[in-house]
């Protein structure tokens, strides 16, 4: 009996999660902590804002959908207490959030999408798994398993405690505009400023233990070290460089990560457990940022902005700027493409890394920029000597107190708009219209009055009356009229 109660109980038990089962929705399912072969998964139209798919074992950390502006969506690795990303697939576009959009593990982790096209990692591995830092990994069995495929290879904005950052790498900004690499012995950032060229903006080399680099070991790399600090490393021994947080040897056990934000600055952080906070900034002075008040403008005390002509209102950007793509090359007269606006009392933010001539006059300096295609400003120094040539579209300067300073920057002339070309080109036409009608009226009645002069002279040959006058033949043909209708009466 009692087995019999047993068998029953067990039925009832797998009944109850056969329907837990079907009534889970195949997201909930899907978190997991490992993907095997034949794993596939599509975005659940419920889901508002994060679909995950896998978990690291402590839940710090997640895989999955993360849905952007309600009809997209890309696939993250996200820190679950803030849901803020810290990789991103193919960061260069989106797919889209529908019935479409799937993600397969097929020995490749592929995500696919028929509007879009597809992201896969190429790969012939076993199964996925997401590492308690934040790491996800495709690993191939055997007696080991081996890591064929690492997110941590394939950084996008985030650096995370422990991850290596190499030369063959680079942190881009989510705006696109902004870039961090390592040189033989430093770390730079870098901007595109709407030329083909990155421009430096920020460069920190290993200064104090260079000797530690030596020559034939191999590139530098860097990495967040859990004491708080953005170390250089050339081996595994020692840091040959140290960038300190301001949690530096403070024992803080918290996940600390530095993003290359949208301004162009490094910025390192910690999760308190509710919040980030600010924990290091590589650029201190806003106004030393590639551009922090936009192009044409000015910084200035306070981070003030303002713009470099003094008319206009410094509200998100200088109307000054008509064009700042390009250059001034391939212009059949470059000389008339555009306006010049001078300042003085103005200095580049990081002048310290562009390049510079001698000259001994400001008129030399700005006549070298004139007829130079590719230079779009110069700043001079009186007492330096010093010219400097800006190479691309003219961002944001430094506002000083030093006169001695002066600034020769080109300013593209404003293309017209459509609408002025369309309404030019109308009363081009309608001109031309006019002209052509008057020209036909007049042809019209030049032929009018020689086919008329042609009759008259037919009917003058006919009576006998010599060809003349229009108005004499007139006068005459009615008198002949009226004197033979009088005899007649």
């Amino acid at each position: 009996m009692a087995g019999h109660h047993l068998h029953a109980l067990a039925q009832l038990l797998l009944f109850v999660l056969s329907i837990v089962y079907l009534c889970t929705p195949s997201y909930v399912l899907a978190t997991q902590q490992e993907l095997l072969v034949g794993f596939t998964a599509k975005p659940e139209p419920s889901v508002s804002s994060y679909q995950p798919l896998l978990n690291d074992s402590t839940g710090n950390f997640s895989m999955g959908f993360l849905r952007l502006h309600r009809t997209q969506l890309a696939l993250v690795v996200i820190h679950v207490r803030s849901l803020e990303p810290l990789w991103q697939a193919d960061p260069t576009s989106t797919f889209h959030w529908s019935d479409q959009t799937q993600i397969d593990f097929n020995g490749s982790l592929l995500i696919s999408d028929p509007q879009t096209g597809f992201w896969s990692t190429g790969t012939q591995g076993d199964k996925v798994v997401l590492l308690n830092d934040s790491n996800l990994q495709i690993q191939k069995l055997g007696a080991s398993p081996e890591v064929i495929w690492q997110s941590f290879d394939y950084p996008t904005n985030t650096l995370v405690t422990n991850q290596n950052f190499t030369s063959k790498m680079s942190l881009v900004s989510s705006n696109g505009l902004y870039s961090m690499r390592l040189g033989d012995n430093f770390m730079a950032l870098y901007a595109k400023f709407a030329t083909k060229a990155d421009h430096i903006c920020w460069k920190h080399k290993a200064l104090e233990a260079r000797a530690n680099i030596v020559e034939g070991k191999g590139p530098i790399y860097a990495r967040i070290n859990s004491d708080g600090f953005l170390g250089m490393y050339q081996t595994n021994d020692a840091a040959v460089d140290m960038q300190t947080f301001k949690s530096f040897h403070r024992s803080l056990d918290a996940f600390l990560m530095v993003r290359l934000e949208q301004d162009g600055n490094l910025r390192g952080y910690y999760f308190d457990g509710t919040n980030w906070v600010l924990d290091y900034q590589a650029i201190a002075n806003s106004c030393e940022l590639p551009s922090p008040c936009g192009s044409y403008s000015l910084c200035g005390p306070s981070s003030a902005c303002s713009c470099l002509d003094n008319r206009t209102e410094n509200s998100g950007g200088c109307s000054v700027n008509h064009e700042s793509s390009g250059d001034f090359c391939g212009i059949l007269e470059p000389e008339n493409s555009f306006t010049v606006l001078r300042r003085k009392a103005v200095e580049l933010p990081f002048k310290e890394l562009m390049s510079y001539t001698v000259e001994s006059s400001l008129d030399q300096c700005e006549t070298l920029c004139a007829n130079n295609c590719s230079c779009w400003g110069v700043v001079y120094s009186n007492t330096s000597q010093f010219c400097y040539l800006v190479d691309y579209p003219i961002q944001t300067l430094l506002r000083i107190g030093d006169e001695s300073k002066s600034g020769y920057f080109k300013v593209k002339q404003e293309a017209k708009k459509k609408s002025e070309v369309r309404f030019t080109i109308g009363i081009g036409a309608l001109c031309v219209s006019i002209l052509l009608m008057i020209g036909a009226g007049v042809g019209g009645g030049y032929r009018v009055w020689r086919r008329r002069k042609e009759l008259n002279r037919t009917r003058s040959e006919d009576d006998g009356v010599l060809p003349g006058p229009y108005k004499e033949l007139g006068s005459a043909s009615f008198k002949s009229i009226e004197m033979c209708s009088g005899s007649k009466e």
